[in-house]
């Protein structure tokens, strides 16, 4: 239970919020709430931001071996690996929701259970996957990709399959830590991961002279890192948490699946989404430029994505452990927090994109014709930034509380019944290009 403050008091006797009558007290539940969110946001948006680091860092130096490199790349970490990760990270979230109430309601004994249940699903659901990998290249071309970036793609696809099953291990071990606010050692973690896998690129790429090869085994060894670091620490120091292997992970196996499957519903139905817009660039004239352009846009998009995704673990946390705790008001108040932040967090991106529009896309590649055809996308790429800023705060509100099967629907509505046939009447019919599909990102 909180002690209440001295200002008059802002909490009941069960340690909840009591209703918040004047501006002074909105002043106070705002500024705790932040700080609350910001000791897990912070630590975790960092850890995902230099996660997905691995990602344009590998963008980075593939596009500049080449156009045709950075396309094929670009298409089997945004659609082949985007699919696998946003499935796997579905499927991880469901333990956000058990770990968090379990925690908030003081069943500490259980999150070790729960984990290596988790492990065993996500194991699985690798297998389940491996098609895709090993496919990749006749799937693109079916799905009119040319066949150079098909071909390129479809072999890296294959490389990075050891990256698919690390995160198996990986995101089970996020969600457990995340649910203790265990989360400075997630950043460090991922920091020193980034550090290492430019180095790795350097070596592989620069020295080695190996191409798009040497991206993918530098790609596999950083993931695998991560996820044995995690373990690491979670044996040797969650002691409360973490009891060794038992047999009861197997038990209840089923229920847990079923929420897996709405989680994994809820998030891939949007991951997903990205995936499609960067196939349907696929199609268009010149698609070398097209995909190219609209991939480093979505890399933009993507980091601040990832700092998103950071609040959206913050807020699941606060909600389910609040809940756990039976204080719906603190639960409430925490999301109002929340989404206002967001918000103003989407327009300083805006604005940034939009003053270095005529820039930035020169981090990414040396080709003229992309770093013009990126600026014009800025306008819309700018807009995106604010749109995105409110719903993955949303999708967090719903996994700590458990209703991901609502939110699926609500994606599944959004996403596929209008924006994707939107954008392709107006990416096609209307002859807008790639502007109009990233418009709708």
């Amino acid at each position: 239970m909180e002690t209440p403050l001295l200002n008059g008091g802002l909490y009941a006797v069960d340690g909840d919020y009591m209703q918040v009558r004047s501006f002074k007290e909105v002043k106070s539940v705002f500024w705790l709430e932040t700080v609350k969110m910001w000791k897990i946001a912070g630590p975790i948006a960092f850890n995902i931001l230099c996660q997905y680091g691995t990602n344009s860092v590998t963008n980075i130096f593939v596009g500049h071996i080449g156009e045709v490199e950075l396309s094929a790349v670009a298409i089997a970490l945004s659609v082949i690996a985007t699919f696998s990760f946003g499935f796997m990270l579905g499927m991880g979230s469901a333990l956000e929701t058990l770990c968090g109430q379990a925690f908030g309601a003081g069943q500490v004994h259980m999150l070790g259970v729960y984990l290596q249940r988790s492990w065993i699903i996500l194991w699985v659901s690798c297998i389940l996957l491996l098609p895709i990998y090993i496919f990749a290249s006749p799937v693109l071309k079916l799905l009119g990709q040319e066949d150079d970036v098909a071909y390129l793609a479809g072999k890296f696809s294959i490389l990075i399959i050891p990256q698919l099953f690390s995160l198996a291990i990986n995101f089970p071990a996020q969600k457990f830590l995340q649910a203790q606010s265990k989360v400075n050692v997630l950043s460090w973690i991922g920091f020193a991961a980034l550090i290492i896998h430019i180095g790795l690129l350097s070596l592989f790429i620069y020295v080695f002279d190996w191409g798009t090869t040497g991206a993918a085994i530098a790609y596999d060894l950083t993931s695998w890192g991560i996820s044995v670091a995690q373990v690491v620490y979670i044996i040797g120091w969650c002691k409360e948490g973490w009891h060794g292997l038992s047999w009861s992970a197997f038990s209840e196996i089923w229920a847990f699946v079923r929420l897996s499957l709405a989680s994994a519903v809820m998030l891939c139905l949007e991951i997903w989404y990205m995936m499609s817009i960067i196939i349907l660039a696929g199609h268009l004239d010149n698609a070398v430029i097209a995909v190219g352009s609209l991939s480093i846009c979505m890399n933009f998009n993507g980091w601040e994505a990832m700092l998103f995704i950071g609040i959206n673990a913050a807020i699941s946390v606060r909600v389910s452990n609040e809940l756990g705790l039976g204080h719906g008001s603190a639960a409430k108040y925490s999301v109002y927090v929340t989404v206002f932040q967001s918000l103003l967090i989407g327009l300083f991106f805006m604005v940034v994109i939009l003053l270095t529009k005529d820039y930035f896309a020169v981090i990414f590649t040396s080709s003229t014709s992309l770093q013009l055809a990126v600026a014009k996308l800025a306008y819309l790429l700018g807009i995106t930034m604010v749109l995105n800023s409110v719903q993955p705060v949303i999708s967090g509100v719903a996994v700590g509380g458990g209703w991901q099967a609502l939110v699926a629907y609500i994606n599944l509505g959004c996403y596929y019944v209008f924006g994707l046939p939107l954008g392709y009447l107006l990416g096609y019919t209307a002859n807008l290009g790639v502007q109009r599909d990233s418009g709708e990102v």
